[in-house]
Order: structure tokens, then C-alpha cells, then sequence
């Protein structure tokens, strides 16, 4: 079925809908992984993105229930070069396309996604408008001119759990009661370290990572307070990737104020951003952002340098941050962006990339050892 994207500046992508009649809009995006497909359409950081993949073949090795990042597909839309209509793995238990049309998702193809990419690099990742019903370049231009601008956005909100759950046995288990009433009696295991996640956007290989490295997780919903915090008596918090512009989350940097110094602080993605404003830093807005499994960090305590999986659009601003107070741990070798710092007083520590991967290298995967090491050593 032909489709037409149009993107705010009036460039036009013309496709084909593999997914049948639909339509979507929000911020489109280019990730560069070569595989991992299903876990980047279901990574909360993609919600209000259309996504793009730069690797033409899609669709290959279909989709399962196991390599999921979250219960549903929560990117917008999904723009690729080909889809292979006839994927083989013995993982697979449906095609993408029966995937995405049972999600409510619109998926085109034979769009000349190397020129989407490439204008978007020059241009900066902005607003488009995707449709099998509206075909008309200055219609649909017009439509994504329309729609909010990811700055100052807070795409937190409608991603978050609503109640707090227990990560066991690989899955999400319901945490029933009040966690105000509930207080120390809320966690089940003893002898292990009790971690208190925020979700602004949580991925589930994250909650792989804690619970391997012996965590016992609560995950707890993005405006639980900093007080409701303190009463369960965790041994450390840990503050998740998410979606959008971390400034208008200002519920959550004002509850990581009250928590400074209290336990360690592990931050990933949008955690490093939203503890830096807690700290007093400011962030920015990337020109096209940092979405694939490639990106070189150069560790500056150890001289090393890691392979990461990234995917955020905002920064901390280096410039707005207290050396006195901060120290800078990892950049990125492509753009000197910020990408990880410690606290020189508080037990606390965040990276701007993602150590759990899904999809991606496990070069830091290491670091989840780090954040237990850090709660075994105690405040």
C-alpha cells in the first residue's frame, strides 16, 4: 500500500506500507544497530519517534516474547529500506509485520532511508508525519509542523508504571498494598542488595543486569517521593533510561535532590540527565541524537575505550558543570558529549549510554558491578 513521509521542512519520503492503512507522526530518528529490531520498538525511550533503521534488511529473523523491552511497542512508527516477508529463526513465533499490525503500529518500507538519514544529519532530527491515507507533500508538512516539539515535553508520564512491581524470575510481578504503609516489609529476600528503580521509561534488560549482578528490584513509579524512598530503607536507587526532554520532569529532579547523599545512585540515559539537573547542571537538546549500538566512550580515569549502545536526543551540558564538585569519568570520541560522571562527596555515579545493551556490545556491562560494589561498600 503506498505511503508518503513528510518531514517539517517539506522533504518528502515516498514508501510503501508493509503494515496496511495507517498513520503516525512525532520526531523521526536513525538508529545504526545492525540487529535488535524488536528491542528498539519496544524501548519506552522511543515514544512520540518515528524510527529509522540505517540497515537496509528488516524483518529477517521475526519477533519472539522473550527479546522485549517493555510490554508493548512503543515506538511511533517504523521506517526501513526492506522487510523480509519471509523470516527464519527458530525463535520466532510471529513475522514483524503480523507484530506490528497487532500493536496498532504502521511499518513502511522501500523508503530511501540512506537519504532520510543523511538529510537528517545535516539537517537535525525534526518533526514528520508518515500516512496511507494522506498523500498530499504539502498536507502533510503542513500536519508535522503541527505537532509539539519534543523540547519541553515530558514523555515520562505516559510511559511509567503506574504501580510499583517486583522484577522475578526474568518478568514484571505486581507489588500489591501501599508503599507508604508498607515501609522495610516490603522486600522478600535478605543477604541480597535492595535496589529502589525509578521508571521513567525503564528497560527490562536493565532489570536483567540488576538482578544478576544480586539485586532484589523494586520498581517503583516515576512520582514516588523522595520520602516514600527513604521509608523502604533500600541499600541503593537506581534512576532509569526514558523519553524526551528531561527539564519538564521536574518531579523527578526535585525527588533526586532529596535523595543526594542518602544511598548510591546509579543513573542510565535519561537518569544521567535528570541527576545532573539535580546537581545543578543544565541540559540540551543533540542535533540529531545518539541511537544505535556503536558509539565510542573513552573511559578518562582508565584510558579505555568502550563500544556502547545509545539512545537519547538530550545532553548534559559539560560547560554548566561544577568540576569542584563533579567529576567527568567518560566522553563520547565522536562529539565530546557528556557521557558518564561521578559525585566527589555523594555515593553516586551515572552514564549517558547504556551498559545493559539490548540490542548492542556489553563492553559496561561491568558497571552494574560497580553500583553493587558501591552499596556493599555502604554511605
Amino acid at each position: 500500500m503506498k505511503a508518503l513521509l513528510a518531514l517539517e521542512d517539506g522533504r518528502t519520503f515516498p514508501c510503501r506500507s508493509f503494515t496496511g492503512e495507517g498513520e503516525a507522526c512525532g520526531e523521526v530518528v536513525f538508529n545504526t544497530s545492525m540487529t535488535g529490531y524488536q528491542e528498539i520498538l519496544t524501548d519506552p525511550s522511543y515514544r512520540g519517534q518515528l524510527v529509522t533503521m540505517t540497515y537496509p534488511l528488516i524483518g529477517n529473523y521475526g519477533v519472539n516474547p522473550e527479546d522485549v523491552e517493555s510490554d508493548h511497542v512503543q515506538a511511533e512508527a517504523f521506517i526501513i529500506r526492506e522487510y523480509q516477508e519471509f523470516p527464519s529463526n527458530y525463535r520466532m513465533t510471529e513475522t514483524l509485520r503480523e507484530y506490528l499490525v497487532k500493536s496498532g503500529k504502521i511499518g513502511v518500507d522501500q523508503l530511501d532511508t540512506r537519504a532520510l538519514t543523511r538529510h537528517i544529519r545535516k539537517a537535525g532530527a525534526m518533526r514528520a508525519f508518515v500516512s496511507t491515507t494522506d498523500r498530499d507533500p504539502a498536507s502533510l508538512a503542513r500536519r508535522a509542523r503541527a505537532i509539539p516539539s519534543m523540547v519541553g515535553l515530558d514523555l515520562v508520564t505516559p510511559v511509567t508504571s503506574k504501580v510499583a512491581y517486583y522484577w522475578q524470575n526474568g518478568r514484571p510481578d505486581a507489588c500489591s498494598g501501599d508503599l507508604e504503609a508498607a515501609g522495610t516489609g516490603v522486600w522478600k529476600n535478605s543477604g541480597v542488595h535492595r535496589v529502589v528503580a525509578f521508571d521513567f521509561g525503564i528497560k527490562y534488560n536493565i532489570l536483567r543486569c540488576l538482578a544478576d549482578a544480586g539485586c532484589e528490584v523494586l520498581v517503583v513509579p516515576a512520582k514516588t517521593s523522595a520520602d516514600v524512598v527513604k521509608g523502604l530503607s533500600p541499600d541503593g536507587i537506581f534512576l532509569s533510561n526514558g523519553p524526551g526532554d528531561p527539564e519538564p520532569v521536574d518531579y523527578a529532579v526535585e525527588t533526586i535532590r532529596g535523595l543526594l547523599g542518602y544511598r548510591p545512585i546509579f543513573g542510565i540515559c535519561l537518569g544521567i540527565q535528570l541527576l545532573g539537573l539535580a546537581l545543578g547542571a543544565k541540559t540540551y537538546k543533540l542535533k540529531f541524537g545518539h541511537h544505535g549500538g556503536n558509539q565510542p566512550v573513552k573511559n578518562l580515569r582508565t584510558g579505555k575505550v568502550d563500544i556502547t549502545s545509545q539512545n537519547h536526543g538530550f545532553a548534559v551540558d559539560a560547560q554548566s558543570v561544577d568540576p569542584k564538585e563533579i567529576e567527568m569519568t567518560h566522553i563520547n570520541l565522536n562529539d565530546d558529549t557528556v557521557e558518564g560522571f561521578r559525585h566527589r562527596k555523594y555515593p553516586l555515579f551515572a552514564v549517558q549510554y547504556h551498559p545493559e545493551a539490548a540490542p548492542g556490545p556489553n563492553d559496561a556491562r561491568y558497571l552494574f558491578s560497580e553500583f553493587a560494589k558501591m552499596m556493599g561498600e555502604g554511605v
